[in-house]
């Protein structure tokens, strides 16, 4: 293939719309973050945790969604999360055009994360069940893709949960971005965000997995009921699947507007810099003015 071949190649590859380039970003960054964390849990819950358990599961999910900021986060900003973007949104940070692009895109991406998990373990979930795919007993596999509440689980406490994680989630976002707070620095980023998660998932998943992501649950409870768990997947927990989508989208708005009331709003504002010229000029007045009272004389007044 001739240089100019290669280059005609290239052009045609290139997306020049931006949203696209966003779009597909997301649904990548997505993807990552689903295929990897989701791959975790389903290494611990498969192995009987043999190579696993808590502490792995919550340092891959936030690993999974370090990676998934690298790759996503300098073309989309990484949100990887619906509930990421409505608070920015919200808070004029994100035009709301966006909003249903990065959404829809999000969605997809976790929707063939979830895939990618099933058909990499497939032998071995076959192997686990003996082909017979549940939501509950000793050998249930749906909590490999999506959360489920414990037995003693409410769904106001269920909902309360998630609204609180999802906030401080989101508040930990806003201040790790805010270069007028103490600021990460540039580059850093995912990883003070890997950090975050591993704190959330450490403190706040026990009542049911700590999801904080609307597509992060939805979209893997939507495969494993057309890949065989069935229905259940929507109507265990009392029809818990909704809890997930609801809280996570109520959290970001409370955490983005306790970032923005208690910190955001009253940085002081930025000096705007002297031009060189202005400088120059006030460094040569103060100079006159010095060799006037060095001689005896008052300064010349305006």
């Amino acid at each position: 293939m001739t240089e100019k071949m290669k280059r005609s190649l290239k052009d045609k590859l290139i997306l020049k719309n931006s949203l696209v380039k966003e779009a597909l970003s997301e649904f990548l960054g997505t993807f990552i973050m689903i295929a990897l964390g989701c791959g975790s849990i389903a290494q611990s819950v498969l192995s009987r945790g043999e190579m696993g358990g808590a502490p792995v599961i919550s340092l891959g999910f936030a690993m999974a969604v370090t990676i998934a900021i690298y790759v996503s986060g300098g073309v989309s900003g990484g949100h990887i999360n619906p509930a990421v973007s409505f608070a920015m949104c919200l808070t004029g940070k994100m035009r709301w055009v966006k909003f249903p692009i990065y959404v829809i895109a999000q969605f997809l991406g976790a929707f063939v994360g979830a895939v990618a998990v099933f058909a990499i373990n497939y032998d071995l979930l076959m192997f686990y069940t003996g082909g017979e795919f549940t939501v509950t007993g000793v050998n249930k596999t749906a909590h490999i893709f999506a959360t489920y509440p414990e037995e003693y689980l409410s769904l106001t406490n269920g909902f309360a949960d998630q609204v609180m994680s999802t906030a401080i989630l989101v508040l930990g976002v806003f201040a790790i971005f805010d270069t007028d707070n103490l600021a990460v620095p540039k580059g850093l980023e995912p990883i003070a965000i890997g950090l975050l998660i591993i704190l959330l998932t450490s403190s706040m998943a026990r009542n049911s997995g700590c999801a904080m992501n609307p597509a992060r649950d939805l979209s893997p409870r939507f495969f494993t009921y057309i890949a065989g768990w069935g229905p259940e997947v929507f109507t265990a927990g009392y029809q818990w699947w909704w809890v997930p989508i609801a809280g996570p989208m109520v959290g970001a708005a409370v955490g983005a507007a306790v970032y923005m009331l208690f910190i955001e709003l009253h940085h002081a504002p930025v000096q705007p810099r002297q031009s060189k010229a202005t400088h120059d000029k006030y460094e040569l007045t103060n100079m006159e003015e010095e060799m006037q009272l060095q001689r005896g004389c008052p300064p010349p007044t305006l």
